[in-house]
């Protein structure tokens, strides 16, 4: 049976969209099917929060298109991991991943301690932040900026790849890190060449995300082990999305934004 996993690049733009998906075809399992798509509009990156709170209703939107559309897994395509407990709260059989939570639980499974290399000091705190949420703050080893923003890494790949091998090393013999994290999903592409330099496990973060939602569609489909719905994930009441109109009420914003 075929799997269908929507992969959402949470900002404006379709610049990364084929990369990605000519990424993602080279690893993907041969019974998964991948739809790369971005958003129609807002920012064209998220290293602001500013920017990603903006993007927010538009992802879960894409989310919950998905599900209707009967796609197994959408994984949110941003090491922000933004709007994934929102998503977990509005799916019933839709399983949802995004790049941080599955790069950690893959990481920690694969050494003690992990390195992220992220592409601007900006980032760390919000990054940070999510270290902590998913309980793996005393597996972090450190965060390692590299200088070069979302649509930097791909402009002068051997100047990356320099970027990357120098904050890695300095991770692993200075921080003893056992594994880095590559922390932002726009750093695809690197990880063969720098695991090779380094000799510990690198994690790319689209592939992180997106093998694991292959991962938890398996448990889904034989265990029917799939996101909670007490507690945490929680849906909201349908009542009072319908009482209030919700629906209609963005609906009516956005075409009036148009």
């Amino acid at each position: 049976m075929t799997n269908r996993i929507l992969f959402i690049n949470p900002f404006k733009g379709e610049i990364f969209d084929q990369p990605i998906r000519a990424f993602i075809e080279k690893e993907k399992r041969a019974d998964t099917e991948v739809e790369v798509v971005s958003l129609e509009r807002g920012p064209e990156h998220l290293e602001y929060h500013y920017y990603e709170a903006l993007t927010l209703v538009d992802t879960l939107k894409k989310i919950e298109q998905a599900e209707k559309e009967g796609y197994d897994a959408a994984v949110i395509g941003c090491f922000y991991d933004p709007g994934l407990r929102e998503a977990r709260e509005i799916t019933n059989s839709l399983v949802v991943t995004a790049p941080a939570e599955a790069s950690m639980h893959i990481a920690t499974t694969l050494g003690h301690k992990f390195s992220i290399i992220v592409g601007r000091e900006k980032w760390i705190p919000k990054m940070y932040e999510n270290v902590v949420n998913y309980g793996f703050k005393d597996r972090l080893a450190s965060f390692k900026s590299v200088g070069l923003g979302v649509h930097d890494f791909h402009k002068d790949e051997a100047e990356t790849a320099k970027r990357l091998k120098d904050a890695a090393k300095e991770a692993v013999k200075q921080d003893l890190a056992e594994v880095v994290i590559l922390g932002c999903t726009i750093q695809f592409g690197f990880y063969k060449e720098l695991q090779g330099y380094i000799g510990v496990p690198v994690i790319d973060a689209i592939l992180a995300a997106f093998k694991y939602a292959e991962f938890l569609i398996e448990l889904r489909k034989r265990f029917n082990w799939g996101h909670s719905k007490v507690y945490g994930y929680e849906s909201p009441p349908q009542d009072e999305i319908l009482g209030w109109k919700l629906e209609e009420q963005y609906a009516r914003q956005a075409t009036q934004e148009q």
